[in-house]
This record gives structure tokens, sequence and C-alpha cells, in this order.
């Protein structure tokens, strides 16, 4: 199993340092001279401690007994203790990043047996160089061993203990998962007419429940769910199978596996979906709930997948959209409307009746949105009832259906069923015809709140939407009460960013042009770190573009409907659009202006 290789550290300055075990009097100077200890507690510790070697494992057992402190007088943890230790050695501090590091080249350079008994663990293995991360900096005797065994350079890196212990089980665990699947399946392929012939000879095949392909598809899960990915592809190619998360919006690949330990990852998946694992001609639609275990980073609970197949050139791919319970059922103060939108929308869902449309591209937050909203609404006295395709989140606090097409149940079938349910809301998961806008129309036209969305660059889009799919603008104007649209932002990391000074006010209010800013402007720059994998930005934020449809909106929608008069109507109203919404982002220091300029149309 081969990954995308890691960025290697940089190398430490050069520094005479101790080989071999530390003695106890010198780390306990060392203590002592940066102020973890004091002269008193020298000899408190070495009698407490003075059996057994000096190490940074001795130095964890320092810290847990409350022993090391520095500062505010707080106790160091692990990871302090890892970096202080790694300056010391005037080695690099690494905190392991499993999505960057070769598995498969991993396991070649030395035996598991080997990697628990020095405390070390390969991370980066290049043609002429091996990185090893070490929980024993001064114990370096094993390197030419090593040297000699890959015939490349070591380069010593220092790693958090706990993470060398669970990361060498993990990693090694995977490479022998992957080594059996693929040995069970190696001729499984059908690549060509010779090897379908060597099928026929053999009865072995790599069966979707072999134990290797069962946890290679348990540990794909886990780190997607541990690097809060949104989405996992499976992606079949000529020689190799990519695997991609995508992170923050952004898609990274992070492995690459044989393809035949990505067919039977896929059949395996597609058998947990209850999806037809034979058909492999026809797309294909399933979903999974999985329980995410309770981690030191945060508990654990359910989390459901959406999973989805289409037949390719080279195989058959598969994406699994993750619907986190933690992140996208969020309540509506963490969506992140400006105080002015939050109100304005308040008000408009507070209506008894009429239309309220979400639109946006694929991926820009329309489900949280809406399902936080309509979370937020929902009561024992209410009658919530959706119609979706597919249901994208399990809520015990709606009635939630799914469109079958096969079977002629469409969102215009399924919402003539809803009427006859005594709804009060109704949730249309996306308006697509002018049989489904027509049935919307009719409900709220006879006394309910209808909620649904459209695929439109802004707001006034989502009007001129509905005229281009027949809809009367009489219609529009009696049914539709208010527009959101919105986008997702990549914000900034909080624990690296720092002052941009080559954006200016100017700059800003160049891009928002008529309005200009009012108040402080702290814009900021990405660096990256490894609190955000190296990338600058850590999470979303939304953009919202707010349009309620008032009186004087409605006289701009009529037959001869003109979009931008609509537009300058909504913006006297207080409509503010999706760029400003950003630059306002920008101006508190939460993303940055190539950010917003990729995410928000112009104009």
């Amino acid at each position: 199993m081969t990954r995308t290789a890691a960025a290697s550290p940089a190398p430490g300055p050069s520094a005479t340092r101790p080989r071999g075990r530390l003695e106890w009097p010198q780390l306990l100077n060392w203590l002592h001279e940066d102020g973890w200890v004091t002269v008193d507690d020298q000899a408190r510790v070495a009698a407490r401690f003075r059996a057994g070697p000096s190490s940074l494992h001795a130095l964890v057992r320092l810290g847990s007994a409350g022993l090391l402190r520095k500062g505010s007088g707080k106790a160091l943890d692990t990871e302090a203790l890892t970096e202080w230790l790694a300056g010391r050695a005037r080695l690099p501090y690494l905190r392991i990043d499993p999505l960057r590091v070769d598995v498969g080249r991993v396991a070649e350079v030395m035996s598991v047996q080997y990697a628990e008994m020095r405390r070390a663990l390969p991370v980066t293995v290049t043609p002429a160089e091996v990185v090893i991360a070490t929980a024993e900096p001064f114990d370096t005797g094993w390197v030419t061993e090593i040297e000699a065994h890959t015939r490349r350079s070591v380069r010593l890196v220092v790693a958090n203990p706990d993470e060398l212990r669970r990361y060498t089980t993990e990693f090694y665990a995977l490479a022998r998962s992957v080594r059996a699947a693929a040995k069970s399946g190696e001729v499984a392929t059908t690549a060509s007419f010779e090897q379908l012939v060597e099928l026929g000879k053999s009865n072995k095949a790599l069966d979707a429940n072999d134990q290797g392909v069962v946890q290679v598809v348990d540990w794909l899960w886990q780190y997607a769910f541990d690097q809060r990915a949104s989405d996992i592809h499976l992606e079949p190619r000529r020689d190799m199978g990519a695997i991609r998360f995508r992170i923050d919006g952004v898609l990274h690949t992070v492995y690459q596996v044989p393809l035949t330990v990505l067919g039977a990852m896929t059949a395996r998946i597609k058998l947990l979906g209850r999806m037809d694992v034979v058909e492999r001609r026809r797309p294909l639609d399933g979903r999974i709930k999985t329980r995410r275990p309770e981690t030191p980073d945060g508990p654990g609970g359910e989390v459901e997948m959406r999973l989805s197949t289409l037949p390719t050139a080279f195989g058959e791919k598969m994406v699994m959209r993750i619907f986190d319970p933690e992140t996208t059922v969020k309540g509506l103060a963490a969506l992140g409307f400006a105080p002015h939108e939050a109100q304005a929308w308040q008000q408009l869902i507070a209506r008894p009746h009429g239309i309220v449309l979400v639109t946006g591209p694929t991926g820009s937050g329309k489900t949280t949105t809406l399902y936080a909203t309509l979370k937020s609404l929902a009561s024992e006295e209410v009658n919530v009832c959706t119609i979706e395709d597919p249901i994208e989140m399990i809520e015990p606090a709606f009635n939630q259906t799914q469109v079958h097409t096969a079977i002629d149940m469409g969102f215009a079938e399924g919402l003539r069923a809803l009427m006859r349910q005594d709804p009060d809301i109704i949730m249309v998961g996306e308006i697509r015809d002018l049989a489904t806008a027509e049935m919307a129309i009719q409900a709220a036209l006879t006394g309910h709140l209808v909620f649904s969305t459209l695929h439109t660059n802004d707001a006034v889009g989502a009007v001129t939407r509905l005229a281009d799919l027949g809809v009367p603008s009489y219609l529009i104007a009696a049914t539709v009460i208010g527009v959101l649209a919105q986008r997702l932002a990549r914000t900034l990391c909080p624990a690296c960013k720092v002052r941009d000074e080559s954006v200016t006010r100017e700059m800003l209010d160049d891009v928002v042009k008529p309005w200009r800013l009012t108040g402080g402007v702290r814009p900021y720059k990405p660096v990256g770190c490894l609190e955000c994998r190296h990338t600058g930005y850590r999470g979303r934020a939304g953009l919202y573009e707010l349009l309620p449809i008032g009186d004087a909106a409605r006289t701009a929608i009529h037959p001869s409907l003109d979009g931008d008069a609509l537009r300058l109507q909504a913006v006297k109203d207080g409509m503010r659009p999706l760029r400003l919404a950003g630059v306002m982002k920008i101006a508190e220091g939460l993303t940055t202006l190539e950010e917003v300029l990729r995410t928000t149309p112009g104009g």
C-alpha cells in the first residue's frame, strides 16, 4: 500500500550530542538549566526514579507524577516534553501525520518487532534516505544496522511516544492486511483475455469478507473520521487504485492500493450498504451507519455514510459522503450567520406559510442549513415532513421520505402524498422540474411552510430559475418569501495564521464596490503548522446572501422579469452579496482574499 510522501522535516542544527543511553545526572542538569526542576527537586526526582534507563519514557513518568513544571506552574504534557527533548538532542520534532506515511514501504524498512524494541518508526522512505521517528534520540547504535539493511542514509526525528506506540501497531497491522488481501486476490484481475483464462483455472478470488479487506476498510473509515473528511473517494486507475479524502472542501490523494484490493474494498462496502455486489454496470446508491469509537480527541458516536457507485473506464468508482451528527446537524447559532442575517432568517422561518429556498452548488452546506433550520422548528406541536433524494441524515424529529424513481415516486409524487399527511412544515430536497415546483407552490398556497433547494449562483438566480422552469411570475411573487444563497470558505488555522500587511482596506473596498467597509480591518494569511496539516486552513465558515421577498421586491417579479432590477431592489432592502459577506470575514481575520475570490461569484 502506498501513499503520498510526507513532507520531510528540516534537519536540526549540527551539534555534538550524547550517544547511547543518557545518564540521570545529565538529564537532571538539563531539566534544572531549563527551569523544569529546582535544585531541591533534583534529589527527590533522582531518589524516586533512580531505577531504569533515562529516556523520553522516564520524562513522561516524571511529568505524569507532577514533578516537571514550568512557566505558569502547570504540569507539562507528553507533547511538550517530547519537543523539549528534541531540542536538547538537536533533532527536529515531528508530529506524525498518518495520511502522509507510505505504510507499505515503512514495513519494508524494519520489522514490527524491531520497531517496538527500538521505539522507532520509519515515516518517509526515498531512494536515498529513510526518515525515522524515535522516542530515544540518544540511543542511536542501531542506525548503522538500518543503513546497511536499506542501503540508504538514516535521518532521525523525535516523535511523541504515545503516537509511536499507536501508529507502530496500526501501520504494521494495515500493511499485513493489504499484503494478505493482495495475495488472496492476485489472480482476480480481468484486464485482458489471458487473465480471464487464468481466472477460470483457479478458484482463488478476493472475498469481500476476507479479514485483510475488513481491516483495511475499518482503518480507512477511522482515519477519514479522524481527519474530518467529508467524502471518501475510491477511484480505479489504470495500474493502481487511488483513495482520496475531501477535507475542508479540498481533495487530497492519501492512499494508493492494488486494483484487486480496491475492488474488494468496494465490494465490502457495497455489502455493508445492502447494495447489489454483483452489479457493476450501472450506478447504485446505498447507506451505512457505523459507530466512531471514543478517542482522547473527542467523543464517539454514530456516523452515517451515503454511498454512490459509478462505472468508469477502469472499474467501479465509489464515493462515500460522511454525515457526522456532531457537525452536520448544528444549531442555527453555529452556522455562522452575521447578527443581522440571523435575525432576518429567524423572522423568515417564523412565517406560517410560503416557500423558502436555499441555493448554492454541491457541497456548499445547503443540507446543513436546512437540517439545522428544521430542527429548530420541530416540536411536539408541529408535523415536519421531508421528501429527499436520498435521505441525507436520519433525524428522529422529522418524518422523512425517500424518493424512488424506479417506482415512479419522484419529488412531485412524494410531495403530493405528503400533502395528505397533515403537514405543517415540508422540506423538498430539490426543485428540479416544473411538476415539483407546482406542487411546492400548491403546498405554500394552502397554508404550509415549504423549504427546498436550487442550484443557482446567487439568491436572485433562484427566482429567475423558477421562471425558466415555467412557473408564472404571479405565483412566484405570491409564494416565495425568501431566498438564501450560501458558500463555504475555508477558515484560517488559529494556531499559525499571521497578519497580512499586503492586504489593505483599499483592496477590499475595490473588491466589494460600491460598498465600503467600516470599522477595523485585520487581514491574516495562512502559514501552515501541525494542527492544520501544513495547509494553513482548518475548518470552514458559511458565507450567506439573504434575499427576503418583501412588497417592493414583489413588484419586480413580473412576466418580463429582470434579474438586475430585482437585485437592485434587494440591495435597497438590505441584501448583502456573497462577496461582501466574504470580505467581512477577511476583515475579521477568519479567511483570506484568495479563498473568498475562489468560492464566491463576482459582481
